[in-house]
Protein backbone atom coordinates (compact mmCIF):
# COMPACT_ATOMS: atom_id res chain seq x y z
CA UNK A 1 0.00 0.00 0.00
CA UNK A 2 1.20 3.53 -0.15
CA UNK A 3 -0.40 7.10 0.86
CA UNK A 4 0.43 10.18 1.52
CA UNK A 5 -2.22 12.19 4.02
CA UNK A 6 -3.81 11.40 7.39
CA UNK A 7 -7.14 9.50 5.49
CA UNK A 8 -5.14 6.21 5.98
CA UNK A 9 -2.71 4.32 8.42
CA UNK A 10 0.62 4.80 8.89
CA UNK A 11 1.71 1.90 6.31
CA UNK A 12 5.03 1.03 8.06
CA UNK A 13 4.07 0.86 11.44
CA UNK A 14 0.47 -1.35 10.07
CA UNK A 15 2.63 -4.05 8.45
CA UNK A 16 4.92 -3.78 11.63
CA UNK A 17 2.17 -4.38 13.84
CA UNK A 18 -0.19 -6.32 12.56
CA UNK A 19 -0.79 -10.14 10.70
CA UNK A 20 -1.08 -9.52 6.75
CA UNK A 21 -3.62 -12.48 7.24
CA UNK A 22 -5.95 -10.03 9.33
CA UNK A 23 -5.80 -6.85 6.88
CA UNK A 24 -9.29 -6.55 4.99
CA UNK A 25 -7.25 -6.77 1.62
CA UNK A 26 -5.20 -9.89 2.00
CA UNK A 27 -6.14 -12.60 -0.33
CA UNK A 28 -4.07 -15.45 -0.63
CA UNK A 29 -4.60 -16.30 -4.15
CA UNK A 30 -4.84 -14.89 -7.52
CA UNK A 31 -7.46 -12.28 -7.60
CA UNK A 32 -10.03 -13.77 -9.76
CA UNK A 33 -10.84 -10.41 -12.29
CA UNK A 34 -7.11 -10.52 -12.97
CA UNK A 35 -6.71 -14.15 -13.83
CA UNK A 36 -10.16 -13.82 -16.12
CA UNK A 37 -8.48 -11.11 -17.82
CA UNK A 38 -5.11 -12.87 -18.40
CA UNK A 39 -7.15 -15.63 -19.55
CA UNK A 40 -9.34 -13.61 -22.11
CA UNK A 41 -6.06 -11.63 -23.71
CA UNK A 42 -3.98 -15.22 -23.85
CA UNK A 43 -1.32 -13.67 -21.98
CA UNK A 44 0.76 -16.50 -20.20
CA UNK A 45 4.19 -14.53 -19.93
CA UNK A 46 5.83 -11.31 -19.66
CA UNK A 47 7.01 -9.03 -16.97
CA UNK A 48 4.93 -7.76 -14.36
CA UNK A 49 5.01 -5.04 -11.80
CA UNK A 50 2.12 -5.89 -8.63
CA UNK A 51 2.00 -1.79 -7.62
CA UNK A 52 1.35 -1.89 -3.71
CA UNK A 53 1.92 -5.62 -3.07
CA UNK A 54 1.15 -5.00 0.26
CA UNK A 55 1.09 -9.12 1.49
CA UNK A 56 2.90 -9.75 -1.41
CA UNK A 57 0.04 -12.40 -2.18
CA UNK A 58 -0.37 -11.50 -5.74
CA UNK A 59 3.40 -10.97 -6.71
CA UNK A 60 3.31 -14.90 -5.66
CA UNK A 61 1.25 -15.93 -7.74
CA UNK A 62 1.79 -14.19 -10.58
CA UNK A 63 5.66 -15.98 -9.99
CA UNK A 64 4.05 -18.91 -9.68
CA UNK A 65 2.40 -18.18 -13.49
CA UNK A 66 5.83 -18.20 -14.73
CA UNK A 67 5.84 -14.37 -14.94
CA UNK A 68 8.76 -12.49 -14.43
CA UNK A 69 7.42 -10.41 -11.12
CA UNK A 70 8.66 -7.44 -9.30
CA UNK A 71 6.56 -6.47 -5.99
CA UNK A 72 7.12 -2.65 -4.87
CA UNK A 73 5.35 -1.36 -1.88
CA UNK A 74 5.81 1.99 0.08
CA UNK A 75 6.07 -0.21 3.00
CA UNK A 76 9.71 -1.44 4.72
CA UNK A 77 8.01 -3.81 6.83
CA UNK A 78 5.54 -4.99 3.77
CA UNK A 79 7.98 -5.80 1.80
CA UNK A 80 10.75 -7.67 3.96
CA UNK A 81 7.30 -10.02 5.01
CA UNK A 82 6.49 -10.94 1.15
CA UNK A 83 10.06 -11.27 0.94
CA UNK A 84 9.92 -14.65 2.95
CA UNK A 85 6.93 -15.88 1.03
CA UNK A 86 8.74 -16.57 -2.11
CA UNK A 87 11.95 -15.99 -4.13
CA UNK A 88 10.02 -16.03 -6.90
CA UNK A 89 9.09 -12.67 -7.06
CA UNK A 90 11.29 -9.81 -6.44
CA UNK A 91 10.07 -7.46 -3.65
CA UNK A 92 11.34 -4.09 -3.28
CA UNK A 93 10.44 -0.91 -1.23
CA UNK A 94 9.20 2.06 -3.15
CA UNK A 95 6.94 4.88 -3.53
CA UNK A 96 4.84 5.23 -7.19
CA UNK A 97 4.96 8.90 -6.72
CA UNK A 98 9.62 9.10 -6.10
CA UNK A 99 9.92 5.59 -8.16
CA UNK A 100 13.12 4.09 -8.49
CA UNK A 101 12.23 1.86 -10.62
CA UNK A 102 13.33 1.23 -14.27
CA UNK A 103 10.66 0.97 -17.54
CA UNK A 104 10.19 -2.54 -18.96
CA UNK A 105 7.48 -3.80 -17.99
CA UNK A 106 4.82 -5.54 -19.95
CA UNK A 107 1.67 -5.52 -17.61
CA UNK A 108 0.93 -3.76 -14.24
CA UNK A 109 -1.51 -4.71 -11.87
CA UNK A 110 -2.66 -2.38 -9.14
CA UNK A 111 -5.60 -3.24 -6.62
CA UNK A 112 -4.00 -1.69 -3.33
CA UNK A 113 -2.28 2.08 -4.02
CA UNK A 114 -3.89 3.97 -6.49
CA UNK A 115 -7.26 4.39 -4.89
CA UNK A 116 -5.52 5.52 -1.63
CA UNK A 117 -3.42 8.15 -3.60
CA UNK A 118 -4.33 11.96 -2.81
CA UNK A 119 -6.43 12.89 -5.75
CA UNK A 120 -3.65 16.02 -6.52
CA UNK A 121 -1.05 13.32 -7.56
CA UNK A 122 -3.45 11.12 -9.83
CA UNK A 123 -2.22 12.64 -12.89
CA UNK A 124 1.28 12.18 -11.63
CA UNK A 125 0.70 8.55 -10.72
CA UNK A 126 -0.65 8.22 -14.45
CA UNK A 127 2.62 9.61 -15.84
CA UNK A 128 4.61 7.41 -13.81
CA UNK A 129 3.21 4.13 -14.59
CA UNK A 130 3.29 4.86 -18.08
CA UNK A 131 6.90 5.31 -18.08
CA UNK A 132 7.16 2.15 -16.63
CA UNK A 133 5.19 0.11 -19.44
CA UNK A 134 6.46 -1.00 -22.32
CA UNK A 135 4.99 0.19 -25.26
CA UNK A 136 1.20 -1.30 -25.57
CA UNK A 137 1.78 -2.40 -22.27
CA UNK A 138 -1.49 -3.21 -19.89
CA UNK A 139 -2.66 -1.51 -16.79
CA UNK A 140 -4.76 -3.87 -14.65
CA UNK A 141 -6.21 -1.81 -11.81
CA UNK A 142 -8.53 -2.67 -9.45
CA UNK A 143 -9.99 0.34 -7.06
CA UNK A 144 -12.61 1.11 -5.19
CA UNK A 145 -16.60 1.74 -6.68
CA UNK A 146 -18.79 4.44 -6.57
CA UNK A 147 -21.59 1.68 -5.45
CA UNK A 148 -20.44 1.87 -1.98
CA UNK A 149 -21.48 4.42 0.75
CA UNK A 150 -19.36 7.31 1.08
CA UNK A 151 -17.14 7.19 4.72
CA UNK A 152 -14.57 9.54 5.33
CA UNK A 153 -11.78 7.12 5.41
CA UNK A 154 -10.64 4.24 3.37
CA UNK A 155 -9.96 3.99 -0.27
CA UNK A 156 -11.13 6.67 -2.73
CA UNK A 157 -14.75 5.49 -4.79
CA UNK A 158 -14.70 5.66 -8.62
CA UNK A 159 -16.80 5.11 -11.47
CA UNK A 160 -16.27 4.45 -15.11
CA UNK A 161 -16.62 7.97 -16.40
CA UNK A 162 -13.32 8.96 -13.81
CA UNK A 163 -11.18 6.36 -14.83
CA UNK A 164 -11.88 7.27 -18.11
CA UNK A 165 -11.06 10.80 -17.69
CA UNK A 166 -8.06 9.94 -15.53
CA UNK A 167 -6.00 8.06 -17.31
CA UNK A 168 -6.69 9.13 -21.08
CA UNK A 169 -5.35 10.25 -23.23
CA UNK A 170 -2.18 8.55 -22.06
CA UNK A 171 -3.82 4.98 -21.88
CA UNK A 172 -6.90 3.47 -23.74
CA UNK A 173 -9.87 2.01 -21.95
CA UNK A 174 -10.42 -1.44 -22.98
CA UNK A 175 -12.75 -2.35 -20.81
CA UNK A 176 -14.45 -1.59 -16.95
CA UNK A 177 -16.42 -4.37 -15.09
CA UNK A 178 -18.26 -3.84 -11.71
CA UNK A 179 -16.97 -6.36 -9.36
CA UNK A 180 -16.06 -7.27 -5.04
CA UNK A 181 -12.75 -6.49 -3.88
CA UNK A 182 -11.87 -10.05 -2.24
CA UNK A 183 -10.08 -9.48 1.17
CA UNK A 184 -10.79 -10.76 4.68
CA UNK A 185 -13.95 -8.76 5.29
CA UNK A 186 -17.07 -10.53 5.42
CA UNK A 187 -18.81 -8.27 3.12
CA UNK A 188 -16.96 -7.54 0.44
CA UNK A 189 -16.61 -3.80 -0.52
CA UNK A 190 -17.78 -2.69 -4.70
CA UNK A 191 -15.23 -2.58 -7.18
CA UNK A 192 -13.96 -1.73 -10.13
CA UNK A 193 -11.81 -3.60 -12.47
CA UNK A 194 -10.23 -1.86 -15.74
CA UNK A 195 -7.58 -3.09 -18.03
CA UNK A 196 -6.10 -0.17 -19.80
CA UNK A 197 -3.48 0.22 -22.27
CA UNK A 198 -0.68 2.03 -22.26
CA UNK A 199 -1.01 4.48 -26.18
Amino acid sequence: MTSHENRFPDWQTLYQEQDVKTLPWYYQELDPDLANALKSYNIRQGRFLDLGTGPGTQAVALAQLGFDVVGSDLSKAAIEKAQTLSSKAVFVEDDILNTRLEPGFDYIFDRGCFHVLPPETRSQYVQTVHHLLNPRGYLFLKPFSTANPEWPAGPYRFNKEAIHAIFEPAFELISVIDTIYQGTLAEKPQALFAVLRKV
